[in-house]
């Protein structure tokens, strides 16, 4: 069943990534899934069968709200700091500790850090992410925990735990 869900996985990606639904290209990304299935299949994630609860969608989506809030709201703060007269940046490196168990969770946390403008994970060792953040706003560590981690880290667990 895995195998399965895998090849319905690549091939949907594929017409995402095509965006063609001519007979020639849904011929070719059945092959390309097939051979990504065959190839890969038993690597694909434990956790398969995640893939077929709805509620994980539901909070798929509330998470595209929110990470693109973040994004917006952090695109602000960094036009701010790179316009300002006076360029009020404070940075370094903060370790944050995450709840997160499962290898996904946290390679998707990590990607939602660096993608939110103003911070870049730097390295992920075990539950720790060590962050570079252009103002390090405070010294304890609860509260830049808080502010980092807290806006994505608990509707990712929603999804991929």
């Amino acid at each position: 069943m895995k195998y399965l869900t895998l090849f319905i996985c690549m091939f949907l990606l594929w017409l995402l990534l095509t965006f063609n639904l001519e007979t020639p290209n849904i011929i070719v990304g059945l092959i390309a899934s097939l051979i990504t299935t065959l190839v890969f299949g038993k690597h694909f994630l434990k956790g398969w069968k995640k893939f077929f609860q709805p509620r994980r969608y539901f909070w798929i989506i509330i998470y595209l709200f929110i990470f693109t809030w973040e994004c917006i709201k952090a695109n602000f703060d960094v036009a701010y700091r790179v316009l300002s007269p006076r360029m009020p940046i404070k940075p370094g490196i903060v370790k944050v500790k995450s709840s997160l168990k499962t290898e996904i969770g946290k390679t998707f946390l990590a990607n939602s850090i660096t993608m939110t403008p103003g911070t870049i994970t730097v390295d992920v060792i075990e539950d720790d992410f060590y962050i570079h953040w252009i103002y390090v706003s405070s010294k304890n560590p609860q509260v830049y925990t808080k502010k980092i981690l807290g806006r994505f880290e608990k509707h990712i667990k929603r999804i991929f735990e």
